[in-house]
């Protein structure tokens, strides 16, 4: 399976990819439903790798796109395995002429919910690590995805600017965008950091010209004009505080609203029915789309779903039910497909806390295209 691609790609194959900090594997999905393929992943929390193998293992029997990855190529932490080692685990005949890396490291100590501790933190740490293992197995390309905050806080913008010189020493043109979900099209205002970088020559290849020192914008990040600023751009609705069925509003897409993602789920369909037993009155209480409290927020089903950051039990309420969200219903505010299921000997915690961590799938899609289309010439021109 990882030795197909012998030593050149022609553009006849997908481009082999290496996944680091895999977790649900969402992005890796995303990934693979465009011109990519998962040929190593990484990631060293157990029940993490077991959600995985069992999530993609149920997706690859319906999969359109060709063979999907299904296992943990090594459960270590990244920090206890060498460049070197996985080159070798990854490609047994050699190292092809066209492969990347892709990886999403824990971002908490980035976010407020880490309390900022940055780059010290035991998770931020592991963010100079990726950084470190990219420039020694030095791929065609990466992709280093992230917390906004990476990016927009001065805090930790220093030490994001250390790892971009980092990987400009090491020969790689980067550029980085704040993407968001729901201008993509998934009912979900999730914010995340993209981080790319190729390298110099073949960037030249790509676009027709060299770039001037430390350039950025030169990427075709993704954008859907008809989402675009969604936030601003629709007339979203208020609280809805009468207790009656809002009447929906007109102008908005559909695919916007967790409406048109609640209320059509199959009878029987995996983890459909899983969701924590409804105990406290809040979940009578609270008013359909009052979404301010730290906790038990309550989604409106015509409007989008704030950003899916479930832990410690926390998980949206459903917007006309009494109750939290199922395991489905978040994994489908995540964009992640209805074949993908989790096992039911894992604890509810545990499956909100692996689906939040990820990357919305539609999301890392659009990220995938794009990168698929601006290398392009590098696939066939290859030989």
């Amino acid at each position: 399976m990882m030795n197909n691609y012998g030593r050149k790609n022609k553009g006849k194959l997908p481009i082999p990819i290496l996944s680091f900090f895999t977790g649900g594997g969402f992005l890796d999905v995303g990934f693979s439903q465009a011109d990519f393929k998962v040929v190593w992943t990484n990631e060293n929390n157990k029940i993490f790798t077991d959600m995985y193998e069992y999530g993609m293992s149920s997706l690859a029997t319906s999969f359109e796109k060709g063979e999907i990855f299904q296992k943990i190529s090594d459960r270590r932490s990244i920090e206890d395995i060498s460049a070197r080692s996985i080159v070798k685990a990854a490609f047994p005949e050699g190292r092809p002429a066209l492969f990347g890396i892709i990886g999403g490291p824990p971002c908490p100590d980035f976010a407020n919910g880490g309390k900022h501790r940055g780059h010290e933190g035991d998770h931020g740490r592991l963010s100079q690590t990726y950084t470190s293992r990219i420039c020694e197995i030095k791929p065609a390309f990466f992709v280093f995805e992230n917390v906004h905050g990476l990016l927009r806080m001065e805090k930790h913008r220093a030490f994001l600017k250390t790892l971009e010189k980092q990987f400009e020493n090491a020969g790689y043109c980067i550029d980085m965008a704040v993407l968001n979900s729901l201008d993509i099209g998934l009912a979900q205002d999730r914010e995340r950091l993209f981080l790319l970088g190729i390298k110099k020559s073949l960037v030249k290849v790509c676009l027709g010209r060299k770039l001037k020192a430390s350039e950025k914008g030169w990427f075709p990040w993704p954008v859907v004009k008809q989402y675009q600023d969604a936030k601003n751009r629709f007339d979203w609705p208020d609280i809805n505080t009468n207790g009656r069925d809002p009447r929906k509003p007109e102008g908005i897409p559909d695919e916007l609203m967790v409406f048109n993602l609640l209320s059509h789920i199959p009878y029987g369909l995996p983890n459909a029915t899983e969701g924590f037993k409804p105990y406290s009155r809040k979940f009578e209480t609270v008013c359909e789309g009052d979404t301010s409290g730290k906790s038990f927020k309550r989604l409106h089903r015509y409007r989008y779903s704030p950003t899916a950051c479930y832990g410690n039990n926390e998980v949206h309420l459903h917007p006309w039910e009494h109750r939290r969200l199922t395991v489905r219903e978040a994994m489908r505010i995540q964009g992640i497909p209805d074949e993908y299921a989790l096992p039911g000997t894992v604890t509810l915690t545990a499956k909100f806390k692996l689906i939040a961590n990820g990357v919305p799938v539609p999301l890392a899609e659009k990220v995938a295209i794009s990168l698929c289309n601006f290398l392009r010439p590098l696939t066939q021109s290859i030989e």
